[in-house]
């Protein structure tokens, strides 16, 4: 079974994203294991990297706005690509503040959703369903239209 990791600083606190993100979970493990690490916000980022980069595995990604663009089709062969070769992926979302330059140069991929900034929660959110919507396009399903 492909193995995906979600290191997030910061708690989901309010119960409709998580509630989201659960579904989306659901959804993958017919696909993947795929796991949530929270890391607890520190007082700067070098303390926060401190904990990202001790429950990053595998290929990393970080989630930051100077990243790379994917379409959702590029998503899922960069997906289906790692996976085929067995690589464990670890996609990062920082806190408000983003991420450390210690944690971006750990970084395979820099990827960038938009250049709109979302709540951390939020992201998590929209990560999980392109993660989903990924591998529901490697399958051939509908889903993506």
């Amino acid at each position: 079974m492909h193995k995906i990791n979600i290191v997030c600083v910061g708690k989901i606190k309010e119960q409709f994203y998580r509630s989201a993100s659960e579904e989306y979970l659901k959804r993958l493990s017919r696909f993947a294991k795929l796991e949530i690490k929270e890391i607890a916000e520190g007082r700067n980022l070098e303390e926060e990297a401190s904990g990202i980069l001790k429950s990053a595995k595998g290929r990393i990604i970080a989630l930051c706005i100077e990243g790379v663009r994917y379409t959702s089709e590029k998503l899922a062969e960069f997906i289906k690509d790692a996976t085929d070769k067995g690589e464990e992926l670890t996609f990062i979302i920082g806190s408000s503040y983003g991420l450390s330059e210690a944690v971006k140069s750990k970084a395979h991929i820099k990827l960038s959703f938009s250049d709109m900034t979302f709540p951390h929660q939020l992201m998590r959110v929209i990560l999980c369903e392109q993660i989903y919507r990924a591998f529901m396009i490697n399958s051939g399903s509908e889903y993506h239209k």
